[in-house]
């Protein structure tokens, strides 16, 4: 799924590229800084890149004129404790840097996400965040997502927000 599509501030081209590519692993990086800015400490969540290779997952990137500015993935979840579901996908690492803020590229990864999960499969989209990302929180439940049961290493943790959203079956 290599899209392009014109902004007001440039071309934005959209790869699936694997978590373990060298600019997925540069933002991830980068968004493990801004947790630590924001709460203290990086995401300690287990990430393998095998998790996110079809079918069972997905990872892009959003390049702003050849400039890597966005990411976010998505890995397939068992049914397991916490409402856990066959089915669902788990969103991790969405990100923007910084000086490409305000430029809608959270939504449209965030959309690509949604769309790809749905052609594989998956029947809801389940995320954590935390009260420290106000910004990520009106995203998603502007999006539609809404509060759902705990999960994770986080569960237990005031600052985590866990979301949910029910996707359109593929048609």
């Amino acid at each position: 799924m290599n899209t392009t599509a014109t902004r007001d501030a440039g071309t934005v081209e959209f790869r699936i590229t694997g978590y373990a590519h060298p600019d997925a692993q540069a933002l991830s990086a980068e968004v493990q800084q801004e947790y630590v800015r924001r709460y203290g400490d990086p995401d300690e969540t287990v990430m393998h890149a095998e998790d996110f290779e079809a079918p069972a997952g997905l990872f892009m990137i959003a390049y702003l004129d050849g400039r890597p500015v966005a990411c976010g993935g998505w890995r397939a979840k068992q049914a397991g404790p916490d409402d856990l579901r066959d089915g669902d996908a788990e969103l991790k690492r969405m990100f923007v840097i910084p000086e490409a803020r305000g430029r809608g590229l959270a939504r449209a990864v965030l959309s690509r996400l949604e769309q790809t999960a749905v052609e594989a499969g998956r029947a809801r989209v389940i995320l954590e965040t935390g009260t420290e990302q106000p910004e990520a929180v009106a995203l998603y439940q502007s999006e539609g997502y809404a509060a759902i049961r705990k999960f994770g290493i986080y569960k237990d943790h005031p600052q985590s927000i866990c979301l949910g959203k029910q996707l359109a079956p593929a048609v």
